[in-house]
């Protein structure tokens, strides 16, 4: 499959996990604690399963990292082509009846994500984008193409996370620059927001794994922008143990300000 067909593969299977995901919500749920103390539910499970029944299905041999699979010890190295799924990405948000909660399906080739999808439930949105050919936003069965902006003159928006970071590490990183506004988010909506124009920075000084990047990084760079280790260097995948260093997300770059 070429890499438009395996996109549209991808973003079935968001669709078909968001509904199951609403689904669960609807007729209520129970939470669970993950050794790693995290929170999981039925949806995170019945999401992933959908997606990698998929996967596995239509790409026979495909190898595929998945949040809950490696929770439960099933991990599998890292290939030059892999696929990296965390079903629903901000389980808080969505347990405690929030909207910003995602499903995020990407590829991996070469250690750099190349194509991903990333489903918003609670607001019917989907983002998608094949590094290199663009990306676009999808609501209501409608695409729209994206694209990230460079820095406005009124000053940056910055994005940070709702739950999880360092905001003593945000406001020293940010020092300097000319801020508009700080909005908070939960999950991977913090990378779409700047793919599509909404915001411009996003610096994450907290912990993340690979399934939580790799999807929302492909739409980003698809639409124009970058996500970097702190010392500017491409964030890439495949690591050992799947975790990120601390990363900065961003639109296009100014001359106004950098990393």
């Amino acid at each position: 499959m070429d890499d438009p067909v395996l996109l549209d593969l991808a973003t079935a299977l968001a669709e078909r996990a968001a509904a199951e995901i609403l689904a669960i919500r609807e007729r209520g749920f129970r939470i669970e604690r993950k050794a790693d103390d995290s929170v999981v539910t039925e949806a995170d499970k019945a999401a992933e399963r959908i997606i990698l029944n998929g996967l596995r299905g239509a790409l026979a041999g495909c190898t595929v990292v998945a949040e809950e699979e490696a929770a439960s010890g099933v991990v599998f190295g890292a290939r030059p082509e892999f696929w990296l799924v965390d079903p629903l990405d901000g389980t808080r948000e969505f347990s405690g009846g929030g909207d910003d909660f995602t499903v995020n399906i990407g590829l991996v080739r070469d250690r750099a994500p190349v194509l991903g999808v990333v489903a918003v439930p609670g607001t019917g949105e989907i983002f998608g984008g094949i590094a290199g050919a663009g990306a676009w936003r999808q609501q209501n069965g409608l695409r729209s193409p994206i694209r990230a902006r460079p820095c406005p003159p009124e000053g940056l928006t910055v994005v940070a996370s709702r739950r999880h970071g360092d905001p003593a590490r945000l406001q020293e990183f940010v020092a300097g620059r000319t801020v508009a506004r700080l909005v908070n988010f939960g999950s991977s909506l913090k990378f779409c927001r700047i793919a599509e124009g909404e915001a411009d920075l996003y610096p994450r000084f907290g912990r993340t794994m690979e399934w939580d990047t790799c999807a929302p990084h492909a739409v980003v760079v698809a639409a124009g922008g970058s996500v970097e280790t702190l010392d500017g260097r491409p964030l890439l995948y495949g690591k050992p143990g799947w975790e990120n260093p601390h990363f900065v997300c961003q639109g296009v770059r100014s001359g106004a300000w950098s990393l």
